[in-house]
């Protein structure tokens, strides 16, 4: 990717803040899938998590390289984020192979949409970059399909999956928001909106498109938000 000048130190510090917990979100999804990869019922369901998993690799390696140009050591960028992220994923480990792959899709989805709604502010190629380490793996044909499926079968499953994707997006938020709080170079960047006026409506509308995401990866899967 072609390096732009970043015109002042706020912005770099706020962008390598996100660009850092993005890498950590990515290398944490990695490592995810791959173990979740051992505990697929079928080969075939072990292969679509091992590519989803060499992704997500490919992507914290792009952020990493980001990271470097601008200036700052991607060791040091993601340390103050790994107790967050690692706490997450402590809190919302799933109990079978359904579980994983709701939060593979529901879960990793919510922070997503957050990801892509903050990269408006950012300048175009770290807009770009940001917005293609979101794009959707191909999990989720797999993962609506494999739940699906899953549902048929034993029709009581809906709403144990239903139950755990609505705790998935709760902690996802909650981690994205104290994320945020702790970081001030990150705060005050997402307060001030990159610049520009960003005002309680316009942050009402986004939590609204997350929430409206959220309740259509829900209703593909087959399950009540």
């Amino acid at each position: 990717m072609t390096d732009v000048t970043v015109p002042d130190a706020q912005y770099r510090a706020a962008v390598v803040d996100l660009l850092a917990v993005l890498a950590y979100g990515e290398l944490s999804a990695f490592q995810r899938l791959a173990a979740d990869s051992a505990l697929a019922p079928t080969i075939n369901d072990a292969a679509a998590l091992a590519a989803m998993a060499s992704a997500e690799h490919r992507h914290f390696t792009r952020l990493r390289e980001r990271l470097v140009e601008l200036g700052a050591d991607p060791e040091e960028a993601i340390r103050p984020f790994v107790t967050a992220i690692d706490g997450f994923h402590q809190h919302t480990a799933p109990s079978d192979w359904l579980e994983g792959l709701v939060k593979a899709y529901v879960g990793d989805g919510i922070g997503s949409d957050f990801y892509r709604e903050i990269s408006v502010m950012l300048h175009p190629d770290d807009r770009a970059l940001v917005t293609e380490v979101c794009e959707d793996l191909g999990q989720s044909a797999f993962v609506v399909e494999t739940v699906r499926a899953a549902i048929v079968a034993d029709p009581a499953v809906a709403g144990r999956l239903a139950l755990w994707g609505r705790r998935l997006v709760g902690e996802a938020l909650s981690q994205a928001q104290r994320v945020a709080a702790e970081r001030d170079a990150l705060s005050d960047f997402l307060i001030s909106g990159g610049g520009a006026t960003l005002d309680l409506a316009e942050i009402g509308a986004m939590f609204s498109r997350m929430t409206d995401n959220h309740t259509r990866r829900m209703q593909s899967l087959g399950l009540a938000a």
